[in-house]
């Protein structure tokens, strides 16, 4: 599973397919907490796709260093009822500044997982079944989802304004309402755009200490996306594996 681990959204959802989400938290009062989950609610409400660049970090406790880069291009879209997301890994490695090519795209569309890695020429398959509609509430955990669903999942602090690359956003603490959630992330934090509502970074910690921290910049916003993107770009001889947990 390393492979998703820095895929945050998709990384919070393996351990959580079959939990199904907490009752709604009550209303809160007038609270800078409120005013970031009514911007997320207003920007989930005009959702259509989002597409940005990312930095994806790992770090292991253990050796008290990040041990992995990944970057590339993420691709969100709405269909339907339904979230599409592409991410297109271009570079990788243990050095940020000496990173190598190592293409890889992971797809979740039609309630499927795809993994696809040009150099072996192979797919790793996920069949989510009747649980694709829980995972699709992570996968779009800051980009196109609302702060009503948040709060249905995870107890929500706000801890205060802070500024990530120029930008003005809203730090937010996220511990999972599930124990079995927690066991594999035992919070995450969230970084809100102030003006438009989304995640432009995201932090999951473990219980060992490691971490997973996803960057992102040159986000836009319901533009145009091609159908082509949400395609994975495979060969004839192209193998496909489904892992059986």
């Amino acid at each position: 599973m390393k492979n998703f681990a820095l895929l945050l959204p998709l990384a919070l959802v393996w351990s959580v397919l079959r939990i199904a989400p907490g009752p709604p938290q009550a209303p809160v009062e007038s609270s800078p907490l409120n005013t970031v989950l009514k911007k997320m609610d207003t920007a989930a409400a005009a959702f259509r796709s989002t597409q940005a660049e990312f930095e994806w970090d790992t770090y292991e406790k253990v050796i008290n260093e990040i041990d992995e880069y990944q970057t590339g291009t993420i691709y969100y879209r709405r269909v339907g009822k339904e979230i599409e997301m592409m991410a297109d890994v271009k570079w990788a490695g243990s050095d940020l500044k000496k990173l190598k090519p190592e293409p890889k795209f992971v797809l979740f569309s039609k309630g499927k997982v795809r993994m696809y890695q040009p150099k072996t020429d192979q797919i790793t398959e996920f069949d989510l079944g009747k649980n694709r509609a829980d995972l699709q509430s992570y996968v779009v955990l800051g980009f196109g989802g609302s702060g009503q669903d948040l709060v249905k999942t995870f107890d929500v602090t706000y801890l205060g304004p802070d500024t990530i690359n120029g930008i003005a956003t809203a730090k937010l603490q996220l511990v999972p309402k599930s124990d079995k959630v927690r066991n594999t992330y035992k919070q995450i934090l969230l970084w809100i755009d102030l003006d438009r509502g989304i995640s432009v970074q995201q932090q999951a910690f473990e219980p060992d200490g490691n971490y997973r921290l996803a960057k992102y910049s040159g986000i836009r916003i319901n533009e145009k996306i091609a159908d082509d993107v949400f395609k994975l770009k495979t060969t004839s001889k192209t193998q496909t594996i489904s892992p059986s947990g």
